[in-house]
């Protein structure tokens, strides 16, 4: 997967895992990704475990017939952040035919929860 020129570059995110319904990325706490006020942006949040629930879809169609959309996501932030790094585990919790819903969470470098996200992804045929 080449993220050169894209936000998952921007934004320094790095996949841990990548498996069938299971993905695991990390995301630094950072110039790029804080808020005006030093803290985690919940932008960045979001935009990490969308990423995190469609790289996970992608690991679960055929890439020659279909692609996937982020259909809807939301998020709850928990904790606040000011520097170090964030992992995001996602985990499908439901596989169909046209859509998937992943499971998000963002926690830091002691475990604790940062975020809660659940990302509902739209499989399409390809054009």
């Amino acid at each position: 997967m080449n993220t050169e020129n894209t936000l998952i570059n921007a934004l320094g995110i790095e996949f841990v895992e990548l498996g069938k319904g299971k993905v695991i990325a990390t995301m630094p706490v950072n110039e790029q990704t804080r808020q005006p006020f030093g803290f985690l942006h919940g932008g960045a949040s979001v935009a990490l475990a969308e990423t995190v629930a469609s790289v996970g879809a992608v690991q679960l169609i055929d890439l020659d017939k279909e692609i996937c959309f982020g259909l809807e996501i939301n998020a709850n932030h928990i904790k606040a952040k000011r520097e170090g790094i964030v992992t995001a585990t996602g985990t499908v919790m439901h596989q169909g035919r046209t859509t998937m819903v992943w499971d998000i969470k963002l926690t830091d470098e002691d475990d604790q929860l940062i975020c809660v996200s659940r990302c509902t992804m739209a499989v399409v045929p390809k054009r």
